[in-house]
């Protein structure tokens, strides 16, 4: 982050301090200016002189204003411009007293609208130079009065300036997040009724085949020791019937793919019984992987067997991505209860470690794997260096209810 953003961010968070500091800013500039005398025509001489009590009075209580600019705008400005009509009146030589009605114009211009600001400015450009030229102790036509109506016309203008400009940047980032709350929904309204019509294709394909399928089964199981022609008859049908359901299902569930998704593979989903096979091609690949399991004679669901396999998987993927070339990985499957336990740990020493694994996809997917399955999915730092995967999963399906679902 930048000084100046840094800045920024401080005064946004403690206005009432930065405007105190404003405010001594101003007082100093005021005083230092008091002290500056025009004597000439064509120049100025600069002279070391006391201004007398009432002006460092005057000044004080406008830069002392300044502090609650943001909460009362109007009423500083009012306060500021008193002072500096009652300095003009008064001050023989002149101290710059206007100075602060001059930034507490431009506060009010920057909080306004554009037709108050026109009002206001005017108003306040009309009370002070027709003040100085009027009742001051110099002539009308001074510089130093000319120099206050252009300076309350400068405030006013820069602060008109910074009000339409902070609008115009609020209404970019509103248009923004509109915009981008509009594609959200959007795009959530587009996949709902994009599941909802694929739910619909699914029930009509599989509820009629289905169907015909339980009463030809019916009808064979009925006739099946007495007229065993028609029982072949009504299995032909369940076959065909059967085969339509596949053919169509796979048509509705083929809608799903990607144009440049890669064929359906024909072989088994792999599993625990292929973790040598898996951790053989990283070894293969450079990493050293150590395996221990304490699972043997234990069967588990096709589904938990393929969340298993895939969640070592990809957590040794990501020690090979982000743990440094010199990481070693170990790979623990126990059978504890009525869960199996999956654990990956590395030593890996690699400064991306951490936001490589859970900067991308891979933990967000062995978190959705194991949510399916109703488990528990823990994945951090270790400490002394390295990542931890660790995942619980249920070897019967808990549904919500607590029944199982077959």
């Amino acid at each position: 982050m930048s000084t100046l953003a840094r800045a920024r961010c401080q005064a946004k968070a403690h206005p009432l301090a930065m405007d105190a500091v404003l405010a001594a800013a101003v007082l100093v500039c005021m005083v230092a200016g008091s002290f500056v005398e025009p004597r000439h025509r064509d120049s100025v001489n600069w002279v070391l002189r006391t201004p007398d009590l009432l002006s460092l009075l005057l000044m004080t209580l406008g830069a002392a204003a300044l502090v609650f600019r943001r909460r009362a705008p109007m009423a500083v400005l009012a306060l500021t411009g008193t002072l500096s009509v009652i300095e003009s009146v008064t001050g023989d030589p002149r101290t710059p007293v206007a100075m602060s009605a001059v930034i507490a114009l431009y506060t009010v211009a920057s909080t306004t609208d554009r037709p108050t600001t026109w009002r206001v400015g005017l108003l306040t450009m009309t009370v002070l130079t027709g003040a100085a030229m009027a009742a001051g102790p110099l002539p009308w036509y001074a510089q130093e009065n000319l120099g206050i109506f252009a300076w309350t016309g400068i405030g006013a203008t820069a602060g008109d300036a910074v009000r339409s400009r902070r609008a115009f940047v609020q209404a970019i980032r509103e248009r923004a997040e509109r915009a981008e709350r509009t594609r959200e929904e959007e795009a959530r309204r587009r996949v709902a009724e994009e599941r909802l019509r694929i739910a619909r294709d699914l029930h009509d394909v599989v509820a009629h085949h289905i169907a015909l399928v339980n009463v030809q089964a019916g009808v064979a199981a009925h006739v099946m020791d007495k007229r065993p022609d028609q029982a072949k008859e009504a299995l032909a049908h369940v076959r065909e019937a059967s085969r339509s359901a596949l053919n169509e299902l796979r048509a509705t569930v083929g809608l799903l793919r990607q144009s440049g998704d890669p064929e359906a593979p024909t072989e088994p989903a792999p599993g625990l019984d292929r973790l040598d096979e898996l951790t053989g091609t990283f070894r293969s690949a450079g990493l050293h992987v150590e395996v221990a399991r304490a699972d043997h004679g234990t069967t588990l669901p096709a589904a938990v067997d393929l969340a298993a396999y895939r969640i070592i998987q990809e957590a040794l993927t990501n020690v090979q991505k982000h743990a440094g070339p010199q990481a070693k990985a170990e790979v623990s499957v126990v059978h504890v209860g009525p869960n199996v336990e999956i654990t990956v740990l590395d030593d890996g020493s690699g400064e991306n470690e951490t936001q490589g694994s859970g900067g991308g996809h891979g933990l967000l997917g062995m978190r959705e794997r194991v949510s399916a399955l109703r488990g528990t999915l823990t994945t951090g730092p270790r400490y002394g260096g390295g990542f931890r995967v660790h995942a619980i999963l249920p070897l019967k399906n808990r549904t919500p209810t607590g029944e199982d679902p077959a």
